[in-house]
C-alpha cells in the first residue's frame, strides 16, 4: 500500500494545498487449481532419506544490514507525514541467495529479499553497478533480483521518484545508501559461501495468516474462476530448500502473499514487520546462540501476489467511541464507518495485547508453515540456470489480446479511492474505496488541477472508468513524479520459474500470471508438466499494484492504484510471455528492450536537515544514565528500562552493529546476549530541548521466559557531533548492573 500527500509541490502554491497534504499523506488453498497451475509431483513426502541425491548447483547465502537513519526520518509504506522515526525495533536487512549452474559457473541468478517497502530503480541500479564492477561478467542486470518483503515500518526517502518524496521531504540519501551497502554486502558473503549443493522444491497451506482486504473487489472476477478455489487470497506457501553437498540444510527462500501491515501508522519504530521477524524467528531457532544477522543459516520469506492481502485476520472493524457503530465490521462495499473511512481499521490476531503481538503472531504462522516444510523432503529440483530481463515502457505501450483485439497501457495515473486508503491504514476526509464519482468535493476538482496537469482526453479514456485524481503520468516537474519504464524480469532454476513483478499483483491477478507462465513454459518445451511458477514481488521498479480487469471497475484502493490502467495485467502477461523463450537451456542473447529509465538522483530535492551538534545537559556527560535499572531482582516477564544522555543516532547508522547490548556477567566478563536486533529490546530517541541540540536515549527489554539467572547489565552505544568542528565521537554509556532470578 502507498498513499501520498502532494504538498510542497511548489512554493508558491503550499498554502493552498496543506489540506490537501494532510488527506493524501495517509493515505486458497489450491486443491482445485493445482491441477492446472503445479503439478501433483509437488505433493510431499515425510521422513524420507535425500542424503544420496546429487548435486548440481553451486549455491551461496547472505545476510547485511540495511538499516537507515533511524530517527527524524519518514517511514516507508503508508506515507503519513506524522510518522517520523523515534528508534528501533529490528534491524532491517538483506537476504540474498545465489544459485549457479555446477557445469557451467557463470549461468547464475541472484534473489534478494529485502526488508523494505519496495524495490526502487535506481537502488536497484546503484546495487547492479556495485556487484558488476566487482564480478565483472558474473552479476548482471540481467540475473539480479531485489525483491522486498514489503515492511511498512521501515526507513522512506530512499525511491527516485518525487510522488514518495512528498512526505519523505524529498530524497533521503542515507537510507539508499544503507540499502545499497547492506545489500552488496549480503550478495559478497553469498558469493564467499558459494559451495555445491542441491535443491528440493515443495508447497503447503498456511492459514491464520492473511485475509482479503477487498472482497467485494475480488469477488467481482467471474464466478467460474473464482470457483477454482477455496480461498479469496492464497493459502499456499512454496518454499525452495537450500542443501549442502551432505544434505545439511543451509537455509530457504519461501513465497508467500501478507501485506507487511501488522504494526499500524501511529508505530514509529524501524521494524522489518511480519516478514522480518518470521526471519529472524526462524533464524534464531536454528541457531540459537548467534545474533540476529549474523547466523550462517539464511530464513527467506518473501512476498508473492500480496496485493489484496492484510495480515489483520480478524477483519475489518470501526472504531468509533461513543456512535451507534463502534465495535461493528465496516461497511463492505466501501470500508466505511458512518460513510466515513478514518474509523474503519482491520485488526490482527493480538489486538487486545498489541500490533506487536500481532505481529510476532502472524510471523510465527509463517515459520510454522516454513518449518513443516523443511521437515519434509521436497522434490528434487533440477535443470539450467537461466535469467531474463527488459526495461518496458508502458506510457501508451500497444499489444494485441489472444482475441486479437488491440489495446494499450496508459501514462501513469492515480484514482480517487488511491486517497481512500485501506482497511490496513485508512485515509482521510471524503475520499473512499470503490466510488467511482470524480466530483465527491468540487473542492477536490480545484486542488488536484493546482498539483498535477488536468489529464488530456486520451489519458481519461485510456484510465476509464477509473476517475484521476492525480495525472502522474503527465507530471515532470520539478522531476518524474512516478516511473513511465518498469524492470520485468524472470529467474530459472530447473522446473522453478520465479516471475518477478515490479509491483503488488493482486490475488487473482497473480493467479491469472502464474497459469500463463506456467502454460507458456511448457507448451514452447522449455519445461516439462513439473513446472512450477511463483510470483516475487514488489520487486525492482515500485509500479504500484495490478488488478485484474474486473476488480479495476470496482476501483476500491488496489484497482486506483493500478497505476497503468485497466490493461496493466494483460500488459504484463504478454510481455512476460515474450521473455520466456530466454529460459531455454539453449536461448542465447537478450531481449529487446526499451531505454532504461533515466537516473533522476541528479534532480531529486532533499529538504531533510542535517545534524548540527549534540550537546549533553549541564553537569553531565554523553551517556551518562538519567534513570536507572531497580536494584530489585526482575524476574521472566518483566521489563528493564534505562534512559540515558544520548545523541543524535543518524550520526551513525552502526551498520553490522548495534545501538545496545544487553550484557551477561559469566566468569568476571560482560558477555553480549541481545542486541537492538531482538524483538525483546527497543530503542528510543527522543530529542528534549531542540536549541541546545539535548537528548535522551531509552532503551526497554521485555525479559524472555528463557532467561537464565544472573547479573546482567544495559549498555548504550551512541556518537555525538561536535558543532564547530564536525567531528563525530563515539561513547559507551552503562546501566547499573541487576539481577535476574
Amino acid at each position: 500500500m502507498y498513499l501520498v500527500d502532494p504538498s510542497s509541490l511548489t512554493p508558491d502554491i503550499w498554502s493552498v494545498m496543506r489540506s490537501f497534504t494532510e488527506l493524501l499523506s495517509r493515505a486458497l488453498l489450491w486443491v482445485n487449481a493445482l491441477t492446472l497451475v503445479y503439478p501433483q509431483h509437488l505433493a510431499l513426502q515425510q521422513n524420507t532419506e535425500i542424503s544420496a541425491l546429487p548435486t548440481q548447483y553451486l549455491l551461496g547465502l547472505g545476510i547485511g544490514d540495511i538499516t537507515g537513519p533511524v530517527v527524524e526520518t519518514n517511514m516507508m509504506g503508508y506515507a503519513d507525514r506524522e510518522q517520523t522515526d523515534t528508534g528501533l525495533h529490528m534491524r532491517q536487512r538483506s537476504r540474498a541467495w545465489i544459485v549457479a549452474d555446477a557445469s557451467i559457473p557463470s549461468d547464475r541468478i541472484v534473489f534478494i529479499n529485502a526488508d523494505i517497502g519496495m524495490g526502487d530503480s535506481g537502488i536497484r541500479r546503484s546495487i547492479v553497478s556495485a556487484l558488476s564492477a566487482q564480478y565483472p561478467g558474473l552479476y548482471t542486470n540481467e540475473n539480479i533480483a531485489l525483491v522486498a518483503t514489503h515492511s511498512h515500518a521501515g526507513v522512506g526517502g530512499y525511491l527516485e521518484n518525487l510522488l514518495p518524496h512528498i512526505t519523505s521531504l524529498g530524497y533521503v540519501k542515507q537510507t539508499a545508501d544503507a540499502i545499497v551497502e547492506g545489500t552488496v554486502l549480503a550478495v559478497r558473503r553469498a558469493h564467499a559461501s558459494l559451495a555445491p549443493g542441491r535443491l528440493t522444491l515443495g508447497n503447503t497451506t498456511v492459514l491464520g495468516v492473511n485475509i482479503n482486504r477487498s472482497p467485494s473487489a475480488y469477488m467481482a472476477n467471474p464466478p467460474e474462476e473464482r470457483a477454482k478455489y477455496e480461498y479469496d487470497v492464497d493459502k499456499d506457501m512454496t518454499l525452495l530448500r537450500f542443501d549442502d553437498a551432505d544434505g545439511n540444510a543451509r537455509g530457504f527462500l519461501s513465497f508467500f502473499p501478507v501485506h507487511g501491515t501488522s504494526l499500524y501508522q501511529n508505530n514509529t519504530l524501524v521494524s522489518g514487520d511480519n516478514k522480518g521477524m518470521a526471519a529472524y524467528l526462524y533464524e534464531s531457532m536454528v541457531e540459537p546462540s548467534s545474533m540476529p544477522g549474523s547466523a550462517a543459516f539464511v530464513a527467506g520469506f518473501t512476498q508473492s501476489n500480496v496485493g489484496d492481502t492484510s495480515p489483520n485476520v480478524l477483519g475489518p472493524v470501526c472504531e468509533s467511541p461513543g456512535k451507534p457503530w463502534d465495535g461493528e465490521p465496516c461497511e463492505y462495499e466501501h470500508s466505511t464507518c458512518g460513510n466515513a473511512t478514518q474509523d474503519c481499521r482491520g485488526r490482527g490476531p493480538g489486538f487486545r495485547m498489541s500490533d506487536f503481538e500481532s505481529n510476532r503472531i502472524i510471523a510465527q504462522r509463517q515459520v510454522d508453515g516454513a518449518k513443516t516444510l523443511m521437515e519434509w523432503t521436497l522434490e528434487l529440483v533440477s535443470g539450467p540456470v537461466r535469467s531474463v530481463h527488459k526495461y518496458l515502457n508502458m506510457h501508451f505501450k500497444s499489444f494485441e489480446l489472444q482475441n486479437g483485439t488491440t489495446v494499450k497501457t496508459c501514462p501513469s495515473a492515480l484514482g480517487y479511492s488511491f486517497a481512500g486508503g485501506t482497511t490496513d491504514g485508512p485515509g482521510r476526509f471524503d475520499f473512499i474505496q470503490g466510488d467511482n464519482s470524480s466530483s465527491q468535493n468540487p473542492f477536490w476538482e480545484i486542488v488536484k488541477g493546482a498539483v498535477t496537469p488536468r489529464p488530456p482526453p486520451e489519458q481519461i479514456e485510456c484510465h476509464y472508468p477509473k476517475p484521476i485524481l492525480l495525472d502522474t503520468g503527465y507530471a515532470r516537474q520539478p522531476y518524474q513524479w512516478s516511473p513511465d519504464t518498469v524492470d520485468i524480469q524472470m529467474l530459472r532454476v530447473g522446473n522453478f520459474v520465479m516471475v518477478i513483478i515490479p509491483g503488488e499483483m493482486t490475488t487473482m491477478a497473480g493467479r491469472r500470471m502464474r497459469e500463463a507462465i506456467r502454460a507458456e513454459v511448457i507448451s514452447s518445451g522449455i519445461v516439462g508438466n513439473e513446472a512450477y511458477v511463483a510470483i516475487a514481488g514488489p520487486a525492482n521498479t515500485y509500479a504500484h499494484y495490478v488488478t485484474t480487469r474486473e476488480e479495476y471497475a470496482v476501483q476500491r484502493y488496489e484497482g486506483a492504484s493500478t497505476i497503468f490502467g485497466p490493461f496493466t495485467l494483460e500488459a504484463y502477461m504478454h510481455e512476460y510471455g515474450n521473455l520466456v523463450p530466454y529460459l531455454a537451456a539453449d536461448a542465447s542473447g537478450i531481449p529487446p528492450s526499451d531505454p532504461a529509465p533515466e537516473d533522476l538522483t541528479g534532480k531529486v530535492i532533499s529538504l531533510q536537515l542535517p545534524v548540527i551538534q549534540d550537546m549533553p545537559p549541564l553537569g553531565k556527560e554523553f551517556g551518562d544514565v538519567l534513570v536507572d535499572v531497580n536494584t530489585s531482582p526482575y524476574h521472566p516477564g518483566g521489563t528493564v528500562s534505562a534512559r540515558f544522555v544520548g545523541a543524535n543516532p543518524r550520526n551513525n547508522l552502526r551498520l553490522e552493529g548495534t545501538y545496545l547490548t544487553i550484557d551477561r556477567l559469566v566468569e568476571d566478563e560482560w558477555v553480549p546476549v541481545k542486541s537492538d536486533s531482538h524483538p525483546s529490546t527497543t530503542f528510543q530517541w527522543v530529542r528534549t530541548n531542540t536549541l541546545f541540540a539535548v537528548s535522551e536515549v531509552n532503551i526497554t527489554w521485555i525479559i524472555e521466559p528463557e532467561t537464565p539467572d544472573g547479573v546482567y547489565r544495559m549498555s548504550y552505544y551512541g556518537d555525538a557531533k561536535h558543532m564547530v568542528t564536525g567531528l563525530i565521537t563515539p561513547f559507551v554509556g552503562y546501566s547499573s548492573d541487576f539481577t535476574i532470578a
